[in-house]
């Protein structure tokens, strides 16, 4: 049962050292470790650096978000004769990006909590408030709402919620008149009328030229409320 002992010695196995994966020494090792950890530092320093640049386009390409007033509000050239005794907002009543429309839609809460008269210019009903808009502030390129109060420009949705969470744009919408409650008996409020001359459809004939395109209306086939449009003169 028992194996026999002798004194005959036993062969040893020796670790083959030929394997990729074994190391001569311990300074070896660290040297694959070392050459690990800068690899990985490079590659992490790349990706930070990348995030970094991103980052700092988005700021740059996207809309200011301070919450501060610009210089530009305070710019008392930038103005609209004959609006001295009203609110005029320039707007959008679409809904193709979301956070313009929710910005019109709080400025034109707050400034309705307000009882004077508002002059609410939509870009979405008429180009030609846009064209009227660029000729104003000089700028092409432009983002909603715009506000004005008593010809003054305001600014944006910032500007005028930060003057209304301090208190300063009730002290200045107060200096106006205030309005008559109701509304407009002729348009409903909504501030535009279908064209008399083509009826909506943009289109009129004649017998000596055909159909040819209404200049009376705007690209919708509306024009602005007569009732509407003398009350804020």
């Amino acid at each position: 049962m028992w194996r026999p002992w002798d004194n005959k010695k036993m062969p040893l196995r020796i670790h083959d050292t030929s394997s990729p994966f074994s190391c001569s020494s311990f300074k070896d090792i660290q040297h694959l470790c070392t050459q690990d950890s800068s690899a990985s530092s490079k590659r992490n320093a790349n990706v930070f650096h990348r995030v970094r640049i991103v980052n700092s386009l988005l700021r740059s390409w996207g809309p200011s978000r301070t919450g501060k007033i610009t210089d530009s509000v305070s710019d008392p050239s930038i103005s609209i004769p004959g609006a001295e005794k009203r609110v005029v907002v320039y707007f959008t009543s679409l809904r193709v990006v979301r956070s313009t429309f929710e910005d019109c839609k709080t400025v034109r809460s707050i400034l309705h909590g307000f009882r004077v008269l508002i002059d609410e210019r939509d870009l979405s009903m008429d180009s030609r408030f846009l064209n009227e808009l660029r000729g104003i502030l000089g700028q092409s390129n432009l983002t909603l709402p715009r506000v004005f109060i008593g010809g003054r420009y305001m600014g944006g949705a910032e500007e005028i919620k930060h003057l209304h969470e301090i208190g300063e744009l009730k002290k200045i919408v107060e200096r106006l008149p205030a309005a008559e409650p109701g509304t407009c008996v002729v348009c409903g409020g909504y501030r535009f009328l279908l064209c008399n001359e083509c009826n909506g459809s943009r289109k009129l004939y004649t017998q000596k030229s055909g159909f040819k395109t209404c200049t009376a209306c705007n690209e919708n086939g509306l024009i602005r409320c007569p009732s509407c449009t003398c009350a804020h003169l």
